[in-house]
C-alpha cells in the first residue's frame, strides 16, 4: 500500500463556510474542515528520534497525525489527560488490544462526542472572533491613517503605489506576510524568498478587496475579519476558525 505523505504548498485559496465537528456517524469518521490552506511553516530540525532503520515507521506514524491534526484541531479542543485516553483508545485498535467492542462504543458514545466537539469548538470560536474585534480597535487606535471600509477589512497604506490597480480578473505577482492577531506567522512569502502570482479572483474576499485598493509598487497592511477570510471553517492547522488575519502585502505586478 502506498501512502500519500502531505505537501506544502503557498497558495491563499478563497474559502467560506462553517467546520462541521461531526467525529463519528455510520458513514464518516471523522469531518474535514469546508477549505484548507497549505501553508509552509517553519520547524526546528534536529535529530531524529529513532535510527534510520525505524524511522520509516515513525514517519508513518507522523503521517497519520498530520492527517488527524488537519481534521480536528484535538490539541485547543481537549485537556491533555483526555487527549491521552484519546491515544489509549488509539492504541487499543491498532494493537487489537480492545476490551470492548468498538462499534458498540461508538455507537453508544458516538453522538455524545459529536455534541461535546461541537460545544468546545463553539467556544474556541466565540473567544477567537472578540480577541479579532479587539485587535481591530487596537489597531484603528494606533493607526489613525487606516481606514475600515464597509464590509470591515482594515487598509493601512504603507508606501503609495503609482502603476495600475488590479480587478478581480486580473493576475497580480505579490509578496505577503500573513499573521495571527498574535504575532504567529502562518503563512510568508517574504519568509520563502518568492514572490507569487495568482489570479485575484481566486483568493479569500479580504484580499480581493484589499488589492483593488492597491496600485503597482504600493504596499499595505490588510486585516481581514473572519467573514472576509476563511470563516469559522478556518484553515487547516494553520488559520483557526474565527480567526482575524494580518498581511503585510506588497504588490509588484497586475497582468489584466
Amino acid at each position: 500500500m502506498q501512502v500519500n505523505m502531505p505537501s506544502i504548498a503557498a497558495l491563499l485559496v478563497a474559502a467560506s463556510g462553517r467546520l462541521a465537528v461531526t467525529a463519528f456517524s455510520t458513514r464518516s469518521i471523522a469531518s474535514k474542515f469546508a477549505a484548507r490552506a497549505l501553508t509552509a511553516r517553519q520547524i526546528a530540525s534536529g535529530p531524529m528520534p529513532y535510527d534510520d532503520d525505524k524511522m520509516p515507521i515513525y514517519a508513518l506514524g507522523l503521517n497519520i497525525g498530520m492527517q488527524i491534526s488537519q481534521q480536528t484541531d484535538f490539541k485547543s479542543l481537549l485537556e491533555e489527560d483526555e487527549i491521552e485516553i484519546l491515544m489509549a483508545g488509539f492504541s487499543d485498535i491498532v494493537k487489537g488490544e480492545e476490551t470492548v467492542n468498538p462499534m458498540e462504543v461508538l455507537q453508544k458514545y458516538g453522538p455524545s462526542v459529536n455534541a461535546l466537539l461541537r460545544e468546545r469548538m463553539d467556544g474556541i470560536i466565540e473567544r477567537v472572533k472578540k480577541d479579532g474585534k479587539d485587535y481591530i480597535e487596537g489597531f484603528l487606535d494606533c493607526n489613525e491613517e487606516a481606514e475600515k471600509t464597509d464590509s470591515g477589512l482594515v487598509y493601512y497604506c504603507m508606501k503609495e503605489g503609482t502603476g495600475a490597480s488590479p480587478v478581480v480578473q486580473d493576475e497580480v505577482e505579490v509578496h505577503y506576510h500573513g499573521t495571527l492577531t498574535d504575532g504567529t506567522v502562518f503563512d510568508s512569502s517574504v519568509d520563502r524568498g518568492a514572490t507569487i502570482k495568482f489570479k485575484l479572483g481566486q483568493v479569500i474576499k479580504g484580499w480581493q478587496e484589499g488589492l483593488a485598493m492597491m496600485k503597482e509598487g504600493g504596499k499595505a497592511t490588510l486585516v481581514i475579519p473572519p467573514e472576509l477570510a476563511y470563516g469559522d471553517a478556518g484553515s487547516g492547522g494553520a488559520v483557526p476558525p474565527g480567526a482575524t488575519l494580518k498581511f503585510e502585502v506588497e504588490l509588484f505586478k497586475v497582468n489584466p
